[in-house]
């Protein structure tokens, strides 16, 4: 959040320097803030238009500060005097805010180069994708050549009662069924979660020890357009966790299941899958857990298989 713990232009000048020694590596992801983090400066914490506001004209201010050019700005939140970055990258970092808002999704189509968004019902999804299309294609840009990035908080353990239990200890945040970007104090947030119960995570994150119902509910946001997803599992039992995925896919390479295309993007260097089974839409993406699995599926491709 640039803004108050971070002028803008002390933002673009780490977001230049990450790219320019991490080549195509780095993007830089914003957001309007939340007063747990930003209060410690003391000040005047603003309603929610006041920090989207703020947050956009940062943006402006890291936008001419990506050309290299001596800036001056005198805008309404913030000031520049005869400022320049001099260390800028081949590639420019692509901008991308964190919105589940129709308006700040809008404006996000509009100056920036993608969206971050968390889980949520198929109907807010599909209204933010609406309205982040309608501002890119308001500036002149395919929406469909942006970037749509998912966080997805999920609760996984070799049980249901210990994912649970996980959830509850390490994420009650998760059930709290109201804004919480105005809470200042980690003991505010500490006796609310004590009111936090099983029943509030319903629709709101997954909590089970099957895998295949975490494939199922990943697969439903490939399927609604998202390009990334970023998987929170919000326990602490990481290890189990990565090692469970790693069978889960082995398992299905076994028994020659999706998905079938594997590759790696050169920019990037993430890890790629397309489904190609006969029963599923032509090219649709489908999950990548990590490094081993992508390599044991290439030794060992199953019948069919139009691995590279």
């Amino acid at each position: 959040c640039p803004g108050w713990r971070m002028h803008p232009a002390t933002v673009a000048q780490a977001s230049a320097t990450m790219a320019a020694m991490f080549p195509n590596r780095h993007w830089l992801g914003l957001g309007s803030g939340e007063a747990l983090n930003e209060h410690v400066v003391g000040g005047y914490w603003p309603e929610v238009g006041e920090r989207i506001a703020r947050m956009f004209e940062a943006i402006e201010i890291i936008r001419k500060l990506f050309t290299g050019k001596e800036v001056k700005h005198a805008g309404r939140w913030y000031q520049l005097e005869s400022t320049r970055l001099w260390t800028l990258p081949a590639a420019l970092p692509p901008i991308y805010v964190a919105t589940a808002g129709p308006i700040t999704a809008k404006k996000t189509g509009e100056l920036c180069d993608g969206i971050i968004t968390v889980g949520a019902a198929d109907e807010k999804i599909s209204t933010v994708f609406e309205k982040f299309a309608e501002g890119a294609r308001g500036a002149g840009k395919d929406p469909e050549k942006m970037p749509k990035i998912l966080q997805l908080h999920l609760s996984w353990a070799e049980s249901d009662e210990v994912a649970l239990a996980n959830a509850l200890r390490e994420w009650p945040n998760g059930g709290m069924k109201f804004p919480k970007q105005d809470i200042r104090n980690p003991a505010d947030f500490q006796q609310m979660a004590r009111l936090v119960r099983p029943e509030d995570f319903s629709g709101r994150m997954l909590i089970s020890s099957d895998l295949e119902a975490h494939r199922t509910a990943i697969q439903r946001y490939l399927d609604m357009g998202f390009d990334k997803i970023y998987l929170h599992n919000v326990g602490r039992n990481q290890v189990e966790w990565a090692k469970a995925k790693s069978e889960a896919l082995a398992a299905m390479e076994s028994t020659g299941g999706e998905p079938d295309v594997i590759g790696v993007d050169a920019a990037t260097g993430e890890l790629l899958f397309c489904d190609c089974s006969a029963e599923s839409p032509a090219g649709r993406r489908s999950l990548c857990f990590d490094e081993a699995a992508l390599n044991a599926r290439k030794q060992n491709k199953p019948a069919g298989s139009a691995v590279g």
